[in-house]
Order: structure tokens, then C-alpha cells, then sequence
């Protein structure tokens, strides 16, 4: 009832993004807005969700005077188009409400969010004021490995899908990880939140790609849980003092 209330009060727009893995056509996919302040704030879902996950955190960033705050459904994700998706295609929508908006003030990625902000930013050149990053997924291979072997795919079916994966898309998973992509440097205001015992986002992974990014300052929450670490009061409070810093 709140997340449909909260949709129905948003300015709707569809755009398109490009799936050149799947269908290999443009999909159209909607983007929801509040508020026409000057100050604009794009929230980026993670894989199987939607913006209104985000209800909790939108409504208490309406608060924030004079801001924008933009989030979407990314192809193959809510409402939008499309049967499939993958991470290329969230960086294209980014890349496409950017084009269309403007400049975001402050990027908030939760899980797949997270790395499809950081691709978005090396991409379109466009650099935030401040980044912020929800149980960021750092390794992406190792993530659908866990996904398959928790839903008791066998090792054997597993190496099928990776391998098909990188016919389709003409880079192996392991390509999608932050070690890598991450080029940035104490330039770049970035916040990132996460939970040591998150088994979706492993901390073993996020440890060893903070020790080379002293500069990214961090906020632990043990126990949230990778889902439920976007809607918790708490955390969301320390979401808008950030905010409310550099806006």
C-alpha cells in the first residue's frame, strides 16, 4: 500500500535502454520522480527489484529541501520491459535518465546497484558529489556461483551457464568486478554501507577491495541482512546526514 501510494505520487517517464545481449533491440523502461528541486538524487535498484524497495528511504529523502530524487525499474525488472537482464543494460538506463535529467548530485546503488553506479560514472564521465553504496556486489562471477550453488544447481551446470554467459555477452563473469572497474581515487566522496555477514555480498570480498581504497569511508551494520540493510530506520538516517552534508 505505501510503495503504490508512494509510485502515485511520482512524475512518471518511460526511456529506453539498449539490451544487446538478449533481444538486441531498445527496451523501454520506466523512471519515477519526486520533487523539482535543484539538487538531484538517483537511486539504482539491485537484480530482482524495483524502486519502490526503496519506499522507506524515498520517503524520508523528500524530506531533503529543494531535491529531485529519480528512481526506476530497469529493464527486465517491476514494471518495465523485458524478460531478462543483465548489468550492461542497468548502466545503459543510468546512462539514458542522466542524459535525459542531468548531472545526479548524489548516486545510491544497493547490491547490483552498486556496480552498475561505479560502471555508470567511468562510462558517462558524470562524477556525483557524493556516491553511496549499499551492500555493494564486488564480485560478480562469485555471486552467480553462490546464487546457482544455493538453489542447488550442480558445479557441472553451473560451468554451462558461465560459459554461455560469456558467449552471449563476450567477457567471462569474472570481468565484473570491482577490483578492476574501480579506477577511482579520494576524488571520487564515496560511501559505502554494508553488513559483515552478508552472505549475498561476502565481507571477505569487500575487505580485500577496501585495503587498496582507504579513502572510501565505510559503515558497518552487522546482521541487517543484504535486503533488509535498505530499509532499516537507522541506516537510512545516516543515508540523508550524508546527504544533507554536500547538498
Amino acid at each position: 500500500m505505501q510503495q503504490q501510494q508512494l509510485l502515485d505520487e511520482s512524475e512518471k517517464h518511460s526511456l529506453y535502454a539498449l539490451d544487446e545481449f538478449f533481444v538486441k533491440r531498445d527496451l523501454l523502461f520506466n523512471t519515477f520522480k519526486w520533487g523539482s528541486g535543484s539538487k538531484r538524487i538517483l537511486i539504482t535498484h539491485g537484480w530482482g527489484s524495483k524502486a519502490a524497495d526503496f519506499s522507506e528511504l524515498i520517503s524520508a529523502l523528500r524530506e531533503i529541501p529543494d531535491t529531485e530524487i529519480i528512481a526506476f525499474d530497469a529493464p527486465g525488472n517491476g514494471s518495465s520491459e523485458g524478460e531478462l537482464s543483465n548489468l550492461e543494460l542497468y548502466v545503459h538506463a543510468v546512462a539514458a535518465i542522466i542524459k535525459h535529467y542531468g548531472k545526479p548530485d548524489v548516486m545510491i546503488g544497493h547490491s547490483l546497484g552498486g556496480i552498475t553506479n561505479v560502471m555508470a560514472v567511468a562510462q558517462t564521465g558524470v562524477t556525483p558529489s557524493l556516491l553511496i553504496s549499499i551492500a555493494p556486489l564486488i564480485r560478480l562471477r562469485e555471486h552467480f556461483e553462490a546464487s546457482m550453488s544455493a538453489a542447488g544447481v550442480s558445479p557441472v551446470s553451473q560451468q554451462v551457464y558461465l560459459k554461455s554467459f560469456e558467449e552471449v555477452v563476450g567477457v567471462p563473469a569474472s570481468y565484473y568486478n570491482q577490483y578492476d572497474l574501480y579506477q577511482f581515487d579520494e576524488r571520487l566522496n564515496h560511501l559505502l554501507i554494508y553488513d559483515e555477514h552478508d552472505v549475498v555480498s561476502p565481507y571477505a570480498y569487500l575487505q580485500k577491495f577496501l585495503a587498496t581504497r582507504p579513502f572510501i569511508k565505510t559503515i558497518n551494520h552487522p546482521g541487517t541482512g543484504h535486503e533488509r540493510i535498505i530499509r532499516l530506520p537507522e541506516i537510512i538516517n545516516e543515508i540523508v546526514d550524508a546527504i544533507k552534508s554536500v547538498l
